[in-house]
């Protein structure tokens, strides 16, 4: 079997240079058979990923060579492909402990994403991979809310959404002010809200993110925050969906529902925006208004 070889030499200056090398041939996945020579499987997308790396060498003012090598001597393709696969089952392994070890639903994205990564690097098929991915479905089970009561149809919704901190972005609007109004009364009534910059933020231990970049509550393809949440919770109260439909053309400004209250009800949204520039005064005024508009709509679905 051919393998393509990146043999390489890095000047002991600048520090940071060899660091640097390193973390990018453990992103592409490559794996050391000897000190400066790394292996990666032949093919297309791995040769131009050595060719990158190269270029990032050369540029430090180090020099590389990329070739296509058959082994002979010393080292045969299984034991290759076993260094591939404790590679990667080092990382798999990490993701099912972090899973099991889970305070809660804001890991389950950043371990999918990870899950991904590694298995975009998993060429020979690491046996642990099974077990990493079995650690994920079975933390979102757990998360998962339970069937509908049958008593008042809503689903439950599981303890690790219970008295958290929710943190979304300052300045909230439409789409933050109804989602955090739909968190504190129908997900987490012991909610905590936390506004913070849109950018340069890092989110600390237990806290859940929503209408952000990188949040675990967020825009999927079409649907605004709150139809997401909705979804996620399994709340499928009929007073609900009315107001999702509301938040969705006002935030999308797509017209998919063309909800006549649309145009009226984000103007007293921009009003409440203008006389409380506080984002906690903002909210609690916005919650009255869609404890109301809830009402309506509740009145409304009633038979």
């Amino acid at each position: 079997m051919p393998w393509l070889l990146l043999i390489h030499q890095i000047p002991p200056k600048p520090d940071y240079l060899r660091v640097k090398i390193g973390r990018r041939l453990q992103r592409i996945g490559a794996v050391p058979v000897k000190n400066s020579v790394y292996v990666l499987p032949d093919a297309e997308a791995q040769a131009e990923d050595f060719q990158w790396v190269r270029t990032e060498i050369v540029d430090g003012g180090g020099d590389a060579v990329i070739c296509r090598a058959e082994l002979v001597a010393g080292l045969d393709d299984d034991a290759v492909r076993q260094l591939f696969r404790a590679a990667r089952a080092a990382e798999y392994e990490e993701i099912a402990t972090s899973a099991a070890d889970a305070p809660g639903p804001e890991t389950i994205t950043r371990l999918r994403r990870r899950l991904g990564a590694v298995r975009s690097l998993d060429f020979f098929d690491a046996p642990e991979r099974a077990a990493a991915e079995q650690a994920i479905d079975a933390l979102e089970a757990q998360l998962r809310p339970v069937e509908a009561n049958a008593a008042t149809g809503r689903h439950a919704i599981p303890a690790a959404y219970h008295g958290r901190t929710w943190v979304t972005r300052e300045g909230i609007f439409v789409d933050r002010i109804a989602s955090a109004w739909l968190i504190a009364r129908f997900i987490d009534p012991a909610a905590r809200f936390r506004f913070v910059p849109a950018s340069g933020y890092r989110p600390r231990k237990g806290e859940l993110r929503f209408d952000m970049y990188d949040a675990e509550f967020t825009h999927v393809g079409d649907a605004c925050t709150f139809e997401v949440l909705l979804g996620r919770f399994g709340l499928d109260d009929p007073a609900l969906g009315a107001i999702a439909e509301i938040v969705h053309d006002i935030d999308l400004k797509d017209a998919k529902f063309a909800r006549e209250e649309a145009p009226g009800i984000e103007r007293v949204l921009a009003g409440i925006a203008r006389a409380y520039p506080d984002d906690a005064a903002r909210l609690e005024r916005g919650r009255q208004l869609f404890d109301e508009l809830y009402a309506l709509h509740a009145a409304d679905a009633a038979p």
